[in-house]
């Protein structure tokens, strides 16, 4: 599959589906595969935050990507998560994904090391030298506690480094500068801006974005692409009234978070896997260690969201 420039649409950010084992479950991810594809999505990306790639050990990321690309048979493009505290292990990452086939890759900011925007600059520099395959960065500070500034993203686009931007950083005035510029600079040519928003995707189609990568596409797909072509239509009133039955169904992501037993991202990991395995997609619901896994009964509760959304 050839990388398009820009990618538009919806990419969702695969979910991994387990094993009560914690081990990769292929059949269950070749299945979530399927499902997403039938929808009409416009690429998919597995090793991301969805993806639960920061638990997965390395032949389970490479695992992923395998199944992934094989089973897509170079339908839609592939990107794929390289994840990594530093330079030298991201490239690792690329080396490892390419190699199974992956159409692009996306990176974050280096962390756990504190690093100046100058090191990051060099960062994604080394991994676009290192990678056969177009860069994507990937802004998310709640993750790796360094935000990726507009113009340091916009200079790092017009050499050719950057390909695209995944945002997730919540700054929606910094992603509007992001697509401004990439629109209005005339050294920028095929750069995608891309959500990674599930509740303002309107309002970033409406800003000018290319896409987004929103995990809740995991369980609602379609939704999502309905939303998608009802913006770039300009059925804004029915893309609204889409956004909000989205919004609505969302709001399943805090039925562990409730009460205090477990944090934010188990909570949301935990849903949309329960979904999934409500909507006979996946066969387990299991996270990966050492994330809190839901009750029968929150899962109970994701499935009356799921029924009023018209999912099941």
């Amino acid at each position: 599959m050839t990388f398009p420039a820009p990618l538009t649409g919806v990419v969702p950010p695969v979910c991994t589906p387990l094993t009560p084992e914690r081990e990769v479950d292929v059949d269950s991810l070749v299945r979530l595969v399927d499902h997403l594809v039938d929808a009409g999505v416009h690429g998919l990306f597995v090793l991301g935050s969805s993806s639960e790639a920061a638990y997965l050990t390395d032949r389970q990321r490479r695992l992923v990507v395998e199944t992934a690309v094989a089973r897509v048979a170079g339908r839609l493009p592939v990107l794929a998560g390289v994840i990594d505290m530093t330079t030298p292990r991201v490239l690792d990452q690329v080396r490892s994904v390419t190699g199974a086939g992956a159409d692009a890759v996306v990176a974050t900011a280096p962390f756990y090391t504190t690093t100046h925007p100058a090191e990051i600059a060099r960062h994604f520099r080394l991994i676009a030298a290192g990678s056969p395959v177009p860069v994507v960065a990937y802004d998310i500070p709640v993750a790796v506690h360094t935000g990726l500034d507009a113009d340091l993203v916009l200079d790092l686009a017009a050499e050719g480094v950057l390909a695209g931007l995944k945002d997730s950083s919540g700054d929606l005035a910094g992603f509007r500068a992001v697509v401004t510029g990439a629109r209005t600079r005339q050294d920028i040519t095929g750069f995608s801006a891309l959500t990674g928003s599930e509740l303002l995707v309107d309002t970033a189609l409406a800003l000018g974005a290319d896409g987004a990568v929103p995990g809740l596409a995991n369980v609602d797909p379609a939704g999502y692409v309905r939303l998608y072509d009802l913006c770039r239509a300009g059925d804004m009133e029915r893309a609204r009234a889409e956004q909000e039955r989205l919004c609505a169904l969302f709001r399943m992501v805090g039925v562990g978070a409730s009460d205090g037993r477990m944090g934010g991202s188990s909570s949301a990991l935990g849903a949309f896997k329960a979904a999934l395995r409500l909507r006979g997609v996946i066969a387990c619901e299991a996270t990966a260690e050492p994330q809190v896994p839901l009750s029968p009964g929150e899962a109970e509760r994701v499935g009356k969201y799921l029924a009023a959304a018209g999912l099941l």
